[in-house]
């Protein structure tokens, strides 16, 4: 059988000899024979579609110039679209063709070429024949994410499927590729912990309880939203279930690293160096372990690794260059980061990183391209406004730089960095009121986030001291003073003096 036969050349990967088989030869692309049946036409397009994504892989690997390497493409995929456009008309495409049609024509975006159809059509006709292909329902999520103008499209043409647990799975994944990790959330807890039979009737309540998947998307979910103790929770809950698990590990040595859990952090890499020493996500983590150590030297060399398992993997190409920054050397940061950008112009971290390598470099301007950049992906997160105010205050553009502030206090400003900026602004300004509220917020910021930081808060203790004095609140000036005493440095000795003077 002919079928059966191309099926085991292309699980073996011969991608070229499988396509030969069903009439097509190495080096060129022959017509589809006429007495393919539906799979035999899946069969041969989606291996010469993997054929030519490797000899593009293979391309790019000897390019030097980042221009060079995104302009190339894969070169079957216009005799591919012809070949399953003509299939399509005929009624020869079943699910998977479908599929490897979708497939075809989102490769082609981008390109000169202009398909007879659209690829997210392509994909939603292939998930409404068969809802359980889940690398459509990722096809189409990229779709959607890269353009928000089909995503009305795409909900109403789902529609007879949208009671589907795959729809929400569905969902869950773009709303989490879009930042939108609330609704993400509120999803996931439907699936886990709610009624099943809500989300499809012929589920038993509670089938998505153990989802290893579910509980790995609610972890990232409350890591992209910087929620690390929630992230923590669900990823070491997932790791004690899956020991052996490796996927999104990385993500969790991430949250370890940000919570200074080092010893954690050595058994998670010892256990993923024993259980797959040559995964990705093994080296990530084993670099992340060095990272934490100061050793960046070695970190480098982890991440490095991870990017020759997989050339494309997003984190490794930002995490080394957090590793170029710390180790001073700005041109590989530069590099590293744009690389980044280049694989997803979606990786706000990656801009904030070359906001920060330019910032370091004093190219304000340029600085603040990459944080607004950064801030317009991840709008929500204080840390990109305070990047902004700072560029625009070095630029001594002020008005525009206490908005900034603003915006960034608005959104939480766990550090406290927008509050301490915003009193300083308000001081020079002689708007001492304003400045007294601004010290409080950052005397309350850094309570409740238990963050290192004597000096700002005893400058705030020594303001908020001589404010409250002035305006007559003495109770509230001698308990401000009084605190003084717990910290070293000048504003001790300034807050006695103020005691003195209350007393």
């Amino acid at each position: 059988d002919v079928e059966l036969y191309a099926m085991t050349l292309f699980d073996l990967g011969e991608y070229s000899r499988a396509a030969h088989v069903l009439n097509g030869s190495f080096g060129q692309i022959n017509p589809p024979r006429n007495d393919l049946n539906p799979i035999g036409i899946y069969l041969r397009a989606f291996s010469l579609y993997l054929e030519g994504e490797r000899r593009k892989e293979e391309q790019v690997t000897e390019l030097r110039d980042p221009l060079e390497r995104t302009a190339l493409y894969n070169s079957n995929l216009p005799r591919l679209e012809a070949d399953l456009h003509r299939a399509k008309e005929l009624g020869n495409l079943d699910a998977f063709g479908l599929y490897a049609y979708g497939v075809v024509l989102k490769g082609l975006r981008g390109t000169k070429r202009a398909p007879l159809d659209t690829a997210h059509e392509m994909l939603i006709q292939s998930i409404l024949k068969y809802p359980f292909n889940w690398s459509a329902w990722l096809d189409l999520g990229d779709l959607c994410v890269e353009d928000p103008s089909i995503d009305q499209e795409v909900e109403r043409a789902l529609q007879p499927i949208s009671g589907h647990w795959m729809y929400h799975f569905f969902c869950v994944h773009v709303f989490i590729e879009n930042k939108a990790n609330e609704n993400a959330i509120a999803i996931i807890e439907k699936l886990a912990h709610g009624n099943s039979a809500e989300i499809d009737g012929e589920l038993e309540s509670g089938f998505f309880v153990q989802s290893a998947y579910l509980q790995s998307q609610l972890a990232m979910a409350y890591y992209d939203v910087r929620d690390y103790d929630s992230a923590h929770e669900h990823f070491l809950a997932l790791s004690e279930r899956e020991p052996y698990r490796l996927d999104h590990m990385d993500a969790f040595s991430n949250v370890l690293y940000v919570k200074d859990q080092n010893v954690a952090l050595s058994h998670l890499a010892h256990r993923s160096v024993t259980v797959d020493k040559y995964r990705p996500e093994t080296c990530i983590i084993v670099g992340n372990y060095y990272s934490s150590k100061g050793r960046h030297e070695k970190a480098v060399q982890y991440f490095q690794r991870a990017l020759k398992l997989n050339r494309n993997y997003l984190s490794a190409w930002t995490l080394l260059g957090h590793e170029y920054i710390e180790m001073k050397n700005t041109a590989a940061a530069i590099e590293a980061y744009r690389r980044a950008v280049d694989i997803s112009d979606r990786e706000y971290r990656a801009w904030y990183g070359l906001g920060q390598t330019y910032e370091i470099m004093n190219m304000l301007l340029h600085a603040l391209f990459y944080f607004r950049k950064a801030a317009a992906l991840h709008p929500h997160d204080a840390r990109m406004w305070c990047a902004i105010g700072g560029c625009l205050l070095g630029l001594d553009r002020r008005g525009d730089a206490e908005k900034s502030y603003e915006r960034a206090v608005s959104l939480g400003d766990g550090e406290g960095i927008a509050t301490r900026k915003l009193a300083e602004l308000y001081r020079e300004d002689g708007d001492e009121e304003k400045a007294a509220k601004c010290y409080l917020r950052h005397l309350e910021l850094r309570y409740h986030s238990q963050l290192p930081g004597q000096f700002t808060e005893a400058e705030a203790l020594l303001y908020l001291a001589y404010y409250y004095r002035d305006n007559l609140e003495y109770d509230a000036a001698i308990l401000c003073a009084t605190r003084l005493e717990d910290y070293p440095g000048p504003e001790k000795e300034q807050g006695k003096g103020l005691l003195r003077d209350v007393r």
